[in-house]
């Protein structure tokens, strides 16, 4: 039984767009860039975490400060991400977007770049950068999904201990 990745992934634009518009609307005040590409990361983590697939296509790079998503950058100044993932989407993937809320959206850019930066994929990308301002490394998706499995063994941990 095979799948076809566009119906289980989104464009990294259209969840970036939702992650915009939702942070205004639950928070009042414009996300900022840097917290934007957290929250992107983040999110693909927690869909490893949850569902062991990716939430949307794209291609992460180390940057001084964590992960980013250069595609995202342009747009993001240029106020382009305006295109949205459908809601039927939205709602088969509420349980990532509800831990992106409750555990990462309220902490501060700096606060998600130094989580970020204890991810194994971070660390192995940015270790490979000859100039910390650039060109970026790509981070490697398996590298992600360590980081994920760290996460996931650690929640079933505590699960086990309560």
């Amino acid at each position: 039984f095979a799948v076809n990745k566009n119906e289980i992934m989104e464009k990294v634009s259209k969840i970036a767009a939702y992650i915009v518009n939702e942070y205004k609307e639950k928070f009042g005040s414009p996300i900022d860039e840097m917290k934007l590409h957290k929250l992107l990361y983040f999110g693909q983590r927690e869909s490893y975490v949850l569902h062991d697939e990716p939430l949307f296509e794209g291609s992460f790079h180390a940057g001084q400060y964590g992960p980013v998503v250069l595609e995202i950058r342009e747009m993001y100044r240029n106020g382009k991400l305006t295109e949205m993932p459908s809601d039927e989407f939205v709602k088969e993937k509420r349980d990532i977007f509800e831990k992106l809320w409750s555990d990462y959206a309220s902490k501060s850019a700096w606060s998600l770049s130094d989580l970020s930066h204890g991810e194994i994929s971070w660390k192995n990308a940015f270790e490979r950068m000859e100039n910390p301002q650039g060109p970026y490394n790509r981070i490697d998706d398996r590298d992600i999904r360590k980081d994920a499995l760290k996460i996931k063994r650690r929640r079933e941990n505590i699960k086990e201990r309560i």
